[in-house]
């Protein structure tokens, strides 16, 4: 096989296993909060915001307000439940659907309509929620 074809399909391949490593990469923080794999991606207006706890819908990067406070607990905790990581008057709770702070892995929220993600500030075109998103570009 020629030289140029064989570094061609390396490419390829070394591409496929980072894309592979990049899709599982959130999968066990998505399940570790209520409705982790349905966060609407705010900012577009459609889909999921994959990865919750970063200013990229993807994940990756940078994390966002919601995503250091989780790091900070380690897990879904009562008292990150209770916080309101986006300063719109809405706790985290609220927001991923465990109104009450009870839910735990493996078992339903108590809803799973109106989720909105609890790092992204609402209303969005309100002058507090402008600044508070400014990392978001919304």
């Amino acid at each position: 096989m020629p030289p140029r074809i064989m570094l061609l399909l390396l490419l390829l391949g070394w591409c496929l296993a980072v894309m592979v490593g990049m899709t599982g990469a959130h999968s066990k923080y998505r399940d570790n909060i209520p409705n982790g794999r349905v966060v609407p991606n705010l900012c577009s207006g459609s889909g999921i915001w994959k990865g919750v706890g970063h200013n990229a819908p993807a994940g990756r990067g940078p994390l966002n307000s919601f995503g250091k406070a989780y790091s900070a607990s380690g897990s879904w905790t009562k008292a990150l439940c209770n916080a309101d990581s986006d300063q719109d008057g809405r706790s985290n709770g609220e927001e991923l659907g465990d109104p009450k702070c009870v839910w735990t892995k493996g078992a339903s929220p108590a809803k799973s309509t109106g989720i909105t993600h609890p790092a992204i500030c609402e209303p969005i075109t309100s002058a507090k929620c402008k600044r508070i998103n400014s990392a978001f570009n919304v």
